[in-house]
């Protein structure tokens, strides 16, 4: 039962996501609102990035961090959707490929032999991955909304597009 509700979730949060992401310009990948605030190409990439955990979030029992260095900012938007989607097949199959025993298991997060994170799978796919993944594009769609750039409807219709999305 718990599979059904997060492949339907994640189809549904995904679908979401793809026209927020086609909307950013390449020419703003650079800009930040703020300087404590990330690049909109860091955004970009952090999307993809958030997509790529739900596979061995599954997969594996364990991460460890140690050696573990943040990704780069996108210099390119279309490289960026093209993983986006890969990693969104990947993570689709990964849980096709699940059960709910599976997702009770616990899974946990070290580094340099110390516990960072210890939840159970569904609690770290809800907590640490979806609502991640909606945070920041929240974020991405204000960093459009402040670039006079179209919002997508979301959850309901945007000052840019009266329909629902």
């Amino acid at each position: 039962m718990l599979k059904e509700w997060l492949l339907a979730e994640d189809d549904q949060e995904i679908a979401k996501t793809r026209p927020v992401l086609e909307r950013v310009p390449e020419d703003k990948l650079g800009w930040k609102p703020h300087e404590k605030s990330p690049t909109m190409g860091w955004l970009l990439q952090h999307l993809t990035d958030v997509a790529s955990w739900v596979a061995p979030t599954l997969q594996q029992d364990t991460l460890d961090l140690t050696g573990f260095e943040p990704p780069k900012p996108a210099t390119a938007v279309g490289p960026v959707l093209a993983k986006f989607e890969e990693e969104v097949k990947k993570a689709r199959a990964a849980l096709e490929a699940t059960d709910d025993e599976a997702l009770h298991r616990i899974w946990t997060m070290t580094m340099g032999g110390k516990t960072l994170v210890e939840k159970k799978k569904i609690d770290v796919l809800r907590e640490f991955i979806l609502s991640h993944h909606i945070h920041h594009r929240a974020q991405m769609g204000m960093y459009l909304r402040l670039n006079d750039i179209p919002v997508p409807a979301i959850y309901g219709p945007s000052a840019d597009e009266g329909s629902f999305g």
